[in-house]
């Protein structure tokens, strides 16, 4: 391994590189805590060297191998849409910037794909994927006007929950438990905030509950009411995005988990009245005054030219020519050394 970086207006390269060389410290027989020690200590010499670089350095000094920092697990159902790829990419870009973290990725679908294997892959992230159906009875109808009529992503936060039982030790891991969907905004700092809960930590969410925001109200530290309009008496009126649990309260509550027939809006209180009472909340974002996460949800496509015959479509790829739809059926025309491919993407069923 050799990381250098590179100022012209200096000239430490060489030493640098010197110092980087895997030969250096990456010797056979080392423990990879032998491992963490020595490339935290060259990463303060860089910063010493370097420090218009402190921040970069800040972010390569993850910490990733320090036992005594919680891991955040962040259970994460999808499912296929137009924007799937770009929701999972940008939550991706995020993730990357937090260290020790350990993304649960499950998919609603009777088999992985391609698509979400191949993001987790480049994403470089600690993650494990997942996936169950929605039956059929539970899935969401085609007209967004009822929208809400069934819970959604139950089955697959469940499934996260029960891969957290089955592989984690509850005495001898430490960590906390987020429910992140993909298409939600999240600070960086919001994982911080979280990672030292010892019960339920509580904070507000943008954008949601027909309100700018919605969260607790905190008097001296403690959580003593709800900023809620949207069905405001339920015993922990607040979005999935606004709390996060201890790992091991949670593995002790073996039996806790979402419920596919909930009422709709209650699938957070149905969980944490469960283990945790108002009283034991842990406000975070500086008492509940900050917001660092919000309901965004990305607008829908509009995708009605793609069913009007042939098109032309210039991607980021000059040796592509054509994309074409018929009835269905997707032909892309390629030139690659002047010899032209055709084929065809028949549609997923």
């Amino acid at each position: 391994m050799k990381f250098v970086i590179w100022d012209p207006g200096q000239t430490k390269s060489s030493e640098l590189q010197s110092e980087c060389n895997e030969a250096a410290w990456l010797q056979k027989g080392r423990s990879l805590k032998e491992k963490e020690a020595r490339l935290h200590q060259l990463i303060s010499k860089l910063s010493s060297m370097y420090p218009q670089h402190t921040e970069f350095l800040k972010y390569l000094h993850r910490s990733d191998g320090d036992e005594s920092v919680p891991t955040i697990y962040v259970i994460t159902p999808t499912y296929w849409r137009p924007v799937q790829e770009a929701e999972l990419t940008r939550l991706s870009h995020t993730f990357q910037l937090v260290p020790k973290l350990h993304w649960i990725v499950i998919e609603d679908s009777n088999t992985t794909t391609k698509l979400v294997g191949d993001l987790l892959r480049r994403s470089l992230l600690t993650y494990t994927r997942l996936h169950v159906a929605t039956p059929q009875a539970y899935k969401l109808p085609a007209n967004p006007k009822l929208s809400w009529v069934h819970p959604r992503g139950v089955l697959q936060r469940n499934l996260g929950l029960q891969w957290l039982r089955t592989n984690l030790d509850a005495e001898k891991q430490k960590g906390v438990v987020y429910f992140a969907d993909d298409d939600n905004t999240y600070d960086q700092a919001l994982f911080e905030e979280m990672r030292s809960t010892k019960t339920v930590s509580v904070w507000p969410v943008g954008l949601v509950g027909g309100l700018l925001v919605e969260g607790p109200l905190v008097e001296g530290g403690k959580v003593v009411s709800w900023n809620s309009v949207w069905k405001r008496h339920r015993p922990f009126p607040i979005d999935m995005a606004g709390f996060a649990i201890n790992l091991r309260l949670l593995l002790n509550h073996p039996n806790v988990a979402f419920k596919l027939k909930a009422e709709i809006g209650y699938q957070e209180s149905l969980l944490l009245k469960e283990i945790v009472t108002i009283s034991e909340l842990e406000p975070r974002a500086d008492n509940c005054s900050k917001v660092l996460v919000w309901h965004t949800r990305t607008e829908a496509p509009k995708l009605d030219q793609e069913n009007n015959g042939s098109y032309i479509f210039q991607p980021n790829l000059p040796c592509f020519k054509k994309w074409s739809v018929r009835e269905g059926v997707e032909v892309g025309i390629v030139q690659i050394n002047s010899v032209t491919v055709s084929f065809v993407f028949l549609p997923v069923l």
